[in-house]
């Protein structure tokens, strides 16, 4: 399973992206999934998760209200739309699978992993 993220970039504060994880695996749809970020000189953060069915969704306390995270079983795509965003928002962002049937936040429940998209916001 190779999972792909995107849409990261450059952005002001208070600016908005989306980012987009796509999946060729036609069992994309089978799991939940997870965004997490890793800022230089930090560990990596849980952000947000949805189930499988896209109908439950758990976030990060600093990004609630912010950011909202949604799937697309006909696209096989898990998206993370950021507004308002913060300089302190700025990190690599990955998406991830999990083989777990109810959302987690724990990094080390997750079992696939994009290869990062860098999200980058100015003050």
């Amino acid at each position: 399973v190779q999972l792909q993220a995107s849409g990261g970039g450059l952005v002001q504060a208070g600016g908005s992206l989306r980012l987009s994880c796509t999946s060729s695996g036609r069992t994309f749809n089978s799991y939940s999934m997870g965004w997490f970020r890793q800022a230089p000189g930090k560990e990596r953060e849980f952000v947000a998760a949805i189930d499988k069915n896209g109908v439950s969704t758990l976030y990060e306390d600093s990004v609630k209200g912010r950011f909202t995270v949604s799937r697309d079983r006909a696209e096989f795509a898990v998206y993370l739309q950021m507004n308002s965003l913060k300089p302190e928002d700025t990190a690599v962002y990955y998406c991830a699978r999990t083989r777990r049937a109810t959302i987690v936040r724990e990094a080390k429940l997750y079992d696939h992993w994009g290869q990062g998209t860098q999200v980058t916001v100015s003050s």
